[in-house]
């Protein structure tokens, strides 16, 4: 039981009981409020304090106790008839609506018929129609608040669906980022782990760059994780953070460079006008790049790859071919993400993109995104 419960149910018994009586004052004929009236005065009320449980219940007392009242000869007032009304509201807004309307009908008929069948009222048939009115307003007015209610009930679900889908693609777009940072810059420190173990104990002088390489992807790794930590960190602020690190195709020198130094022989090639693209195709491109990159140093055993940048008026190409054995093939206990993972990213930007063996020898990775005149979307 709530505070606001007993709230409710002392307000009501507080004006039903002290209307009544002062109402009685200017009833002389009717008999003195008595303990017996002010039970019956007092039954709604406290039929409330059980209305979140048993509404069926409370509604049942709070009708019977006022219709009681009403076929005695104790003085006319507001009576029961405003916990009879909050008990047959709630009813409805609870759901229980065939119970509510039900009380509704049966207490017509009684509150019309039994009176004047005890003496207490004379029957009247402007009476009968007003009170059929009031009731028809009643429950027309419970159902409208319950309509009302309803949809704002929907609208929040709806709204909380939205949150969560949100937060979802959010949640997603991260674990994509991560995936791509973390899959090529580890690669790279593998390869060339392997490879400065290699020559440590016969020509430890050689194993110098592998290990300067595996310094410099580690670095880039810690970059781009803190980065992509940053944006997590203003997104539980609430500031309007973008959703993904700010890596782009201006970082494809770098890119480029780290995975030289893993030992493979890479080319970039850039046709066209070189100029701002969207954000969104920015990012995607490099990060397809990456990852088509990573699968030839992890898997394709290719000794070179070319990477080229076709800038042309209304899209940007993105294409990256190897001469290794054919498609990157991840270990059975890895299914991997590369390829979906690149696929959903051209995609969401209403691109195409196809990856497959190349003629003779080689894989190919190719996506084009449609882009607006200058770079506009």
């Amino acid at each position: 039981m709530r505070w606001v419960d007993i709230l409710i149910s002392v307000a009501l018994a507080i004006l039903q009981v002290g209307a009544t009586a002062a109402a009685g004052h200017n009833q002389p004929e009717r008999t003195t409020l008595g303990a017996a009236g002010v039970a019956l005065l007092l039954a709604g009320p406290a039929a409330l304090l059980v209305r979140r449980r048993w509404p069926e219940a409370a509604l049942a007392v709070a009708l019977a106790a006022d219709l009681a009242y009403w076929l005695t000869d104790y003085p006319r007032g507001p009576a029961g008839f405003p916990s009879l009304i909050f008990a047959f509201v709630y009813a409805v807004l609870a759901g229980r609506r065939v119970f509510a309307w039900g009380t509704l009908a049966v207490g017509y008929v009684a509150f019309t018929v039994l009176p004047p069948l005890l003496d207490q009222e004379s029957w009247s048939v402007g009476r009968a129609l007003g009170l059929a009115a009031w009731l028809l307003v009643l429950g027309t007015g419970a159902e409208i608040l319950r309509n009302r209610r309803e949809r704002q009930a929907e609208l929040a679900h709806v709204q909380a669906e939205e949150a969560r889908r949100r937060a979802s693609d959010e949640r997603l777009l991260i674990a994509r980022e991560l995936h791509d940072v973390l899959a090529h810059n580890i690669s790279l420190i593998n390869v060339q782990a392997g490879v400065a173990l290699h020559l440590l104990d016969e020509r430890p002088d050689q194993a110098r760059p592998a290990l300067a390489a595996i310094k410099d992807a580690s670095k880039e790794a810690l970059g781009e994780l803190r980065s992509v930590l940053d944006v997590l960190r203003r997104g539980d602020d609430g500031a309007n953070a973008p959703l993904a690190p700010t890596a782009g195709l201006r970082d494809l020198p770098g890119l480029v460079e780290r995975t030289r130094a893993a030992g493979l022989d890479v080319a970039l090639d850039v046709v066209g006008d070189e100029r701002p693209v969207p954000a969104g195709v920015d990012l995607a491109a490099f990060r397809i790049v990456q990852e088509a990159l990573t699968n030839v140093v992890r898997h394709s055993g290719g000794a070179s790859a070319q990477v080229r940048l076709d800038y042309g008026d209304h899209q940007l190409t993105v294409q990256v071919d190897d001469d290794g054995t054919g498609a990157p093939v991840p270990p059975r206990d890895d299914p991997g993400r590369g390829i979906a993972g690149m696929r959903e990213r051209v995609q969401a930007l209403n691109g195409t993109f196809a990856a497959g063996p190349r003629p003779g020898r080689g894989f190919r990775v190719r996506a084009r995104f449609p882009i607006g005149a200058g770079g506009t979307p």
